[in-house]
């Protein structure tokens, strides 16, 4: 940085997003300099799997998979029930499989064979969707910062860890720099990548008051700089807003507090039952559509399970886990009973529905037959398991009240254009002011495409934001 504090490029937050637009505006030819609020790079996508969901890539050709990004983009906008923008998603989707072969160029290890689960590297089934497009790293989202971090340094872009920048500056109409620590740094662009809200209530109770619906079971694993700050930079320049009541909540037993690689992972055998006694969706479905299914549903959810499944869980996690469940039925809060019948009572629902459903299960999927009405066998196999859930039989049984109440990320932020440029509330672009990740808005919608959709999101509208940030900094004599 020069002594008159005038770089070309500045990006707000040094997560997956910030990172990748770091990279991208230097290969671009910029001076970049990069503040974090937080002690650390790496952000919520250091937390994550590092999934990343694109089309067409090398991964996906290399195991036969045929696929392409206007297949990816006919599939995202007819999910989200085509209420994003076409032409970003078009952006988006292009984009995303030149992301993943960026990120292998620059030393992401994505192995081309296939894995069931998302912490396996190689190519995984991420959600509902019609061919296999969720790219696992080696080493998980640790790994993908490190190879980002490593190139930002490669490139020559500065970092600035533990400052939280207070405010843009703003003259003649344009973005000129911001204010960090009282001091003001010039800069032809600023990229905003500082994340989504899920750490501050009263932005998520504006923005997303789904949230709130969990109450006392809610809890948040994005990073704790996930505090909103774009909201701030948006009301200084009159950006609009989109993605008002949008985000991610995973379902999870009341009693989790922790991602579920901490937490542990629920028994296989088990069904989830609403309040007339019966199930009604598939265990397994991915987490793009079993929040809004539940969430549907006209009153509490249950886990059921039986003594077989709880001692069987294996050790080691926070919470799913032989004596934690012991522990919370001891307490009274996880339901147990020596009967059906009796669960059912204390479940409030009718006895002889759930002992239908109940016994409905038993005659088919742990007896090596179908699902024929949730088609839960063909998510298994997804999932690599061949061998079939137990039946639930052996008392006593248990049941655990299940809600979305992992907050994973939020959508609601500036609203970007295909170019990752911030748009005023006349649909203008703000001269100077770009912004990717949780803090662009307008890719993640109303439903979660699946596994990797938040990473995506921040490496590829990140390397389109740091690209147009740097054209706009540096214009080319033509």
């Amino acid at each position: 940085m020069s002594a008159e504090n005038q770089v070309d490029v500045l990006v707000l937050g040094g997560g997956g997003a910030g990172l990748a637009a770091a990279v991208s505006a230097a290969e671009h030819g910029a001076s970049v300099l990069l503040f974090e609020s937080e002690r650390e790079l790496g952000g919520s996508t250091l937390l994550s799997a590092g999934m990343l969901t694109a089309a067409g890539t090398s991964v996906q050709a290399a195991l036969g998979v045929q696929d392409s990004p206007d297949r990816f983009l006919q599939h995202y906008l007819d999910l989200n029930h085509w209420q994003l923008k076409p032409g970003l998603i078009k952006a988006f989707c292009t984009e995303a499989g030149a992301a993943v072969e960026w990120l292998i160029g620059l030393g992401v290890d994505i192995p081309a064979k296939l894995s069931h689960d998302a912490h396996t590297p190689g190519l995984t089934r991420a959600g509902v969707e019609d061919v296999w497009r969720g790219h696992v790293p080696k080493d998980q989202g640790y790994g993908l910062v490190q190879v980002l971090d490593r190139a930002r340094r490669q490139a020559g872009a500065e970092a600035v860890l533990n400052t939280r920048v207070e405010r843009l500056l703003v003259e003649h109409g344009r973005v000129a720099g911001v204010v960090a620590d009282g001091i003001e740094v010039r800069a032809g662009a600023v990229v905003v990548c500082t994340g989504g809200f899920s750490q501050d209530p009263a932005l998520r109770s504006q923005y997303y008051p789904d949230a709130d619906a969990a109450g006392e079971d809610l809890f948040v694993v994005a990073a704790p700089g996930s505090r909103g700050d774009h909201f701030a930079f948006g009301t200084q320049v009159g950006a609009s807003i989109t993605g008002h009541g949008r985000g991610l909540l995973l379902p999870t037993a009341y009693f989790q507090r922790l991602h579920h690689w901490q937490s542990g992972f629920p028994p296989r055998s088990r069904i989830l039952v609403n309040s007339h006694g019966r199930r009604f969706m598939d265990e397994d479905a991915s987490y793009a559509v079993s929040s809004g299914i539940i969430s549907a549903q006209d009153g509490p959810v249950w886990m059921v399970f039986d003594d077989r499944a709880r001692r069987d869980l294996p050790p080691g996690y926070a919470h799913w886990s032989a004596g934690h469940v012991q522990s919370e039925a001891d307490a009274g809060r996880t339901l147990r009973a020596d009967s059906l019948t009796e669960l059912a009572g204390k479940m409030a629902v009718p006895e002889s529905t759930l002992q239908a459903t109940v016994d409905r299960w038993n005659r088919e999927l742990p007896r090596g037959g179908a699902d024929t009405e949730f088609l839960r066998h063909e998510t298994l196999a997804a999932k690599g398991v061949a061998e079939p859930p137990a039946e639930i039989a052996t008392a006593p049984f248990y049941a655990a009240r299940t809600l979305p109440a992992e907050l994973v990320c939020t959508h609601a932020g500036l609203e970007i254009d295909a170019g990752a440029a911030v748009l005023d509330a006349r649909g203008n672009r703000v001269p100077g002011l770009f912004a990717a990740g949780e803090a662009g808005a307008g890719v993640l919608g109303l439903r979660y495409v699946g596994g990797g959709n938040a990473v995506a999101n921040a490496v590829t509208m990140g390397r389109i934001a740091g690209r147009a940030a740097a054209g706009h900094a540096r214009p080319s004599p033509a």
